[in-house]
């Protein structure tokens, strides 16, 4: 029986029993990410191009909003399931280690983005307009607190703009995690809490669009970068987390659902893609509706991609594509305004936004393996000294007793 508290249920390993025709039951798929899941890194793979894309203005790639709603969609879900996970695994939720960790794999990346936009500011600085000195542009890309700026105040930060995004997760890095300890020390019960997470999605749409101000020149309106919407893909993807932990729903999508979850999820978010044109920033509803729907619709496709194998989900492992989501899509969001501000101007026609392509991604696969591998291997090395001492004082203490 699942469990009615949000104590995540253990994997069961028993026997399948049988169905009343005499053949085995399915057994209960283990809980998410239990193994890498190649897919999802795939389909980073495609959020980012979706962005880049939007930002090179390529016609039918207006609704670059699509790819952060996925990226967004994802964090909540892969955030919540790895806490989980831990909970599961060890019966609590170390939030310092939480926190250290996001802090290591993110922010090393941002520190050499913005000390290299500082060097070039006086080239690529204004970038889409800039409210602030380079100093100031600089501290709020690395406060995280770019979004604010940008909803509240009606501002931006020239290149470092689209940190903004970068923000609204390291936010909810702080936010949710001490809310779901808070959660598991109250015993609160699941379906409460996923029903929490409802009024917030449906509460935070509707709170979007009666905020909603049309912007000048087409401009995306500054609803668009605030918490309240922000919030909204994010919950969505704890939701997810949630449904996807009680082994029920789990057994369930593991058949026909999780096919149909995979291809309605993967038809929807291409419909919507290719139907929102240069428009949407005009009208009120694209915040208070068409965001969140395509929230859900990431949802859909997310979890059925964890759930079934599918000719889509083999396509999205592919090695060299979920390679990319899971080594370089950081850094492509990161360099790629960059290269834009930089090189744009030389770019003229289809062949030229081919080629700016392909330089924002050879400059995000050098940032990656520059930055980010080294960082990652000094971490391996820190944690494997750490466990050798560990282990070292272990063995004296063991001898010291036999003695």
């Amino acid at each position: 029986m699942a469990t009615t508290t949000l104590t995540p249920e253990r994997t069961r390993t028993t026997s399948a029993p049988a169905d009343t025709d005499g053949r085995a039951a399915r057994p209960t798929p283990p809980p998410p990410l239990t193994h890498r899941a190649p897919a999802l890194d795939g389909l980073r793979t495609v959020a980012i191009l979706i962005v880049i894309l939007y930002h090179l203005h390529v016609p039918q790639f207006e609704g670059g909003f699509i790819g952060v709603t996925v990226f967004f969609v994802l964090s909540g879900f892969l955030i919540t399931t790895l806490l989980l996970g831990e909970k599961r695994r060890t019966g609590r939720i170390r939030l310092g280690s939480f926190w250290t960790k996001r802090l290591l794999r993110l922010y090393p990346a941002l520190l050499a983005l913005v000390v290299v936009g500082l060097a070039l500011w006086n080239w690529v600085g204004d970038y889409k307009g800039a409210s602030f000195s380079p100093g100031e542009a600089a501290f709020i890309a690395l406060s995280y607190t770019g979004n604010l700026f940008r909803s509240y105040w009606d501002t931006t930060q020239g290149v470092f703009a689209h940190t903004w995004s970068l923000s609204m997760e390291e936010q909810f890095y702080l936010v949710w995690p001490p809310v779901l300890v808070l959660l598991f020390a109250l015993r609160s019960r699941r379906r409460w809490l996923m029903t929490g997470l409802g009024v917030v999605i449906v509460g935070a749409a509707a709170a979007s669009w009666l905020s909603y101000r049309a912007p000048n020149a087409g401009a995306t309106p500054d609803v668009y970068f605030s918490p309240v919407l922000g919030v909204v893909p994010l919950a969505t993807g704890c939701l997810l987390a949630l449904l996807l932990d009680d082994e029920r729903i789990r057994a369930w999508a593991s058949g026909i659902a999780g096919h149909v979850g995979t291809w309605v999820g993967i038809g929807l978010l291409a419909g919507v893609q290719f139907w929102i044109d240069d428009d949407w920033t005009q009208h009120a509803w694209s915040f208070g509706v068409v965001l969140p729907v395509t929230g859900l619709i990431s949802a859909l496709l997310i979890g059925g991609l964890v759930s079934v194998r599918s000719p889509l989900s083999a396509a999205l492992a592919w090695t060299p594509v979920s390679w990319f989501g899971r080594r370089v899509s950081y850094s492509a969001y990161l360099w790629h305004p960059l290269v834009i501000a930089l090189l744009g101007t030389y770019a003229i026609g289809a062949w030229g936004t081919v080629w700016l392509v392909g330089a924002a991604l050879l400059v995000a696969v050098g940032a990656a393996y520059a930055i980010e591998v080294p960082v990652e291997k000094a971490r391996k090395r820190f944690r494997e000294a750490r466990r050798l001492m560990a282990a070292d004082r272990s063995a004296r203490d063991t001898a010291d007793a036999a003695v």
